[in-house]
């Protein structure tokens, strides 16, 4: 790819700039030999977006997402690296198992880092060849869509990770107070008796709907930051949704334990109402919460209690949504419209600036994985070229069939969100552009 020269970005925190890419890395415009030249008016420059919790479905027999699929998903979303979580058939339990992942992504459209499952199977009863995997690449951990119950063995696992500065990210969800079918907030229940009910001629039940309680979240969210307290190990704690998880969270960042969290973009913009219906494109875990948690999690992600977004993205086959509420899977699409809500939510509303956007989504993120040696850079000479062009103004109606990903599970369809990004460059090369962007 030739010189290439973008004129007038504006960067994060409001100053003019023009980025020249040569090859995989930025240089100095007055270094460009005939570039190509972008005029980038209006437009604001961020570091690449960084996802720490992707599910790219491969390896599985089901075909909801591949790694090329999710990869160009998420170069549509602004990302530029994302990290795999290891809930795939089979479970990315070994270092084999990582290493075929690390195949896959030859060819992705951003960067992808895969996450070892904690347990063998994800089953919550044996450790993985921790340090194993961590030889083949990986440094996060998690067996996302299941919470390590022992706590013996959790703290077991801390002290594994914490040798070599990994981390390991929890599902937290006691399963004993919120079982694997359980899928409605306690709250909604006390308001919607009936949808709880399986008695006959109760028209807005949704069937044998077990309650999904706030303390089933927290009671791990305390446990966890105890651990890490005891081990000294890294807890990164997955999709926060209530506002007494939030509290837990203040006490542990204002005593400087070492512990993140983040925000799924869903339950930044979504609230409990859309359960009503039952349609289960609204079922997620944990399940979508009431507008107060919903305001203690925007306000914690704009204070840095909690650290940053992940996407969450959990594509299904139809088959799997397209069954009774109880019995649907749980998960929605992210990648493709995370920024969008975060400039709705955060942004719009005045919670963060730019610069709080670009450490959230990107510089944090790539911290917390240890890859900022990569990724979360500055923008800067020298630096490699993963930027995402954003418009901050242009806003478009979801549409669900617009997607780059294999499925259609999108809970934003329909909704007029911000579409902020116009072009995704990871390495220098542009990974996704708005039509004739490249033309000019």
């Amino acid at each position: 790819m030739p010189d290439l020269l973008i004129r007038s970005l504006t960067t994060p925190d409001g100053r003019p700039t023009d980025l020249g890419i040569r090859g995989s890395r930025l240089i100095g415009p007055e270094q460009l030999d005939h570039p190509h030249v972008i005029d980038a008016d209006g437009l604001v420059v961020l570091p690449g977006l960084v996802d720490l919790h992707t599910h790219l479905r491969e390896p599985s027999p089901q075909h909801a997402e591949t790694v090329s699929s999710g990869t160009a998903a998420a170069a549509h979303g602004g990302f530029t690296a994302v990290f795999a979580m290891a809930n795939t058939d089979p479970v990315a339990d070994t270092a084999d198992a990582v290493r075929q992942v690390t195949r896959l992504a030859r060819k992705a459209s951003a960067e992808v880092i895969p996450i070892g499952a904690v347990t063998q199977g994800q089953a919550g009863r044996r450790l993985s060849p921790i340090e194993a995997m961590h030889e083949a690449g990986t440094t996060v951990f998690s067996d996302d869509g299941h919470c390590v119950m022992d706590a013996a063995l959790m703290r077991q696992a801390l002290r594994r990770v914490g040798r070599f500065g990994g981390v390991i990210a929890e599902h937290c969800q006691d399963h004993n107070l919120a079982t694997a079918s359980a899928c409605l907030p306690d709250s909604l229940l006390k308001d919607h008796p009936l949808l709880g009910s399986t008695q006959p001629g109760d028209p807005d039940a949704l069937g044998a709907t077990e309650e999904w309680p706030w303390s089933a979240e927290s009671v791990i969210v305390a446990r966890d930051i105890q651990l890490a307290a005891d081990t000294g190990a890294r807890i990164h704690l997955c999709h926060v949704s209530t506002a007494e998880s939030v509290e837990i969270l203040r006490w542990a960042k204002a005593h400087h334990l070492p512990v993140t969290a983040e925000a799924t973009p869903h339950h930044l913009l979504l609230d409990e109402s859309l359960l009503v219906g039952g349609d289960t494109l609204f079922k997620v875990n944990p399940p979508l919460r009431n507008t107060e948690d919903r305001a203690a999690v925007r306000q914690a992600l704009a204070d840095g209690v909690i650290d940053i977004v992940g996407t969450d993205h959990a594509p299904h086959v139809p088959g799997d949504k397209d069954k009774p509420f109880p019995q649907a899977k749980p998960g929605m699409l992210g990648l493709e419209q995370a920024l969008g809500v975060v400039v709705e939510t955060m942004v719009n509303t005045g919670l963060l600036d730019w610069t709080g956007v670009a450490q959230r989504m990107s510089v944090t993120p790539a911290r917390i994985g240890r890859i900022e040696a990569r990724q979360g850079r500055p923008l800067a000479v020298g630096e490699p070229a993963n930027l995402v062009l954003v418009d901050p103004a242009r806003r478009r109606v979801v549409d669900k069939n617009a997607s780059l990903s294999l499925s259609r599970n999108n809970p934003y369809d329909g909704l007029t969100l911000p579409d902020p990004v116009v072009a995704t460059f990871w390495a220098g090369r542009p990974t996704w552009t708005e039509p004739n962007f490249l033309a000019q």
